[in-house]
């Protein structure tokens, strides 16, 4: 009996709880919510003004001397002596043998066939006096002015076509041009400098056999340069012939003033950029220097420049309308390194001067006016 009263009072208790639980959740929805308060982030900002803004291309490259000689041996023998020593560095003047390559085994060679010629025409001379008298004289002649130590004076003209198949049928022709032909090899046995320069690299010492075919050094010019730079191909028509460029070093510690020289005509299929070839001069120039270019090409009306890291999928900045951010599209016109040149907003227009994090269309913000001057970035700060 007992246990049964326990079991109604615990029943009891437990509807009575349920009750009172029930009431205290209802009443809770009555409850006026409070309204989370929007987080107002302070940006700074800046006020567009729109001017001509000039487009200056950067591009780099390596200095390459305009006058280069590639040293390649066209004849084999030993390395025997230069006017200077065969070194890199060591400069030569115009017309100083770089190097010459010993010759005694071809010059024997070439008198044997001088030696062949000038028995041809003695054994000539006889016919001649009796056949031709008439032309005999000038054969003669030159007969005495030949020198086995100079070089095969031309042949005398003919006069007929008696005496030019005459001669032909003797073998004075074939004799004569065997000669010419290795007094002009001879020549390759000594390479000269073709103009005053420096030698940059040296491959062979003497005493070394050199052999045809066989790269032998390379001799510039270290007074004019060329850079060859790649310009886009929207910029073509603005790269002329005469048009002066901005060079400097690496370390923006040297400047020079180069001249547009070249522009190929082929646009590269891979990068769409056009080949163009500076020439530049002065000191502290070297071969293989590498340097950038800065080129003026043209000014671009009514447009601003910005933080390239403003822009939103490259197509449109952040404006400031009524204390919120607000998407605008722009057109990009040119980027650099840090800022791009976009056109599109009008002047007066509030834009976001800084990157905000977590920036989104909508969101309400304080203004801090940014105090510096975001219109034109120099070419030198670029």
């Amino acid at each position: 009996m007992l246990r049964k009263i326990i079991l109604i009072v615990l029943g009891l208790a437990m509807i009575a709880g349920a009750v009172l639980l029930a009431n205290k959740l209802a009443a809770g929805k009555d409850r006026i919510r409070p309204v989370p308060q929007k987080k107002v982030a302070s940006v700074f900002t800046t006020i567009v003004k729109n001017n001509s803004t000039p487009i200056s291309i950067s591009t780099n490259g390596n200095l390459m001397a305009k006058k280069r000689v590639e040293l390649y041996a066209e004849v084999q023998g030993v390395f025997e002596n230069s006017a200077r020593s065969y070194k890199e560095g060591v400069r030569y003047r115009a017309g100083e043998t770089l190097l010459r390559i010993n010759s005694d085994e071809h010059q024997a060679n070439l008198r044997a066939q001088k030696s062949n010629l000038y028995n041809q025409l003695i054994l000539l001379l006889p016919d001649l006096r009796l056949d031709y008298t008439d032309v005999f004289p000038k054969w003669q002649d030159y007969i005495n002015n030949f020198d086995m130590d100079k070089k095969v004076p031309p042949l005398p003209e003919f006069e007929s076509e008696q005496e030019k198949l005459y001669i032909l049928g003797k073998g004075i022709q074939t004799a004569y041009f065997n000669v010419k032909n290795l007094e002009e090899r001879l020549t390759k046995y000594r390479i000269n400098a073709p103009f005053s320069g420096i030698l940059t690299e040296a491959l062979v010492d003497r005493g070394t056999l050199v052999r045809v075919g066989q790269k032998l050094g390379e001799f510039i010019d270290p007074n004019i340069y060329e850079l060859e730079v790649a310009i886009n191909n929207s910029y073509a028509d603005l790269m002329r012939v005469g048009k002066k460029v901005q060079l400097q070093n690496v370390e923006r510690s040297k400047s020079w003033t180069g001249e547009v020289v070249r522009v190929n005509s082929r646009v590269d299929a891979a990068s769409q950029t056009i080949a163009t070839f500076i020439q530049v001069s002065g000191e502290g120039l070297r071969e293989g220097m590498y340097l950038e270019a800065e080129v003026k090409a043209k000014e671009e009306e009514n447009t601003f420049e910005v933080d390239r890291k403003l822009l939103i999928n490259n197509e449109k900045l952040y404006v400031i309308g009524d204390s919120t951010l607000q998407l605008k599209s722009i057109e990009p016109i040119y980027f650099k390194e840090g800022s791009v040149i976009v056109r599109g907003l009008e002047d007066g227009t509030k834009i976001l001067a800084k990157p905000v994090p977590g920036a989104y269309e909508g969101m309400p913000i304080k203004e801090i006016e940014e105090k510096r001057d975001l219109s034109i970035t120099s070419a030198a700060e670029l």
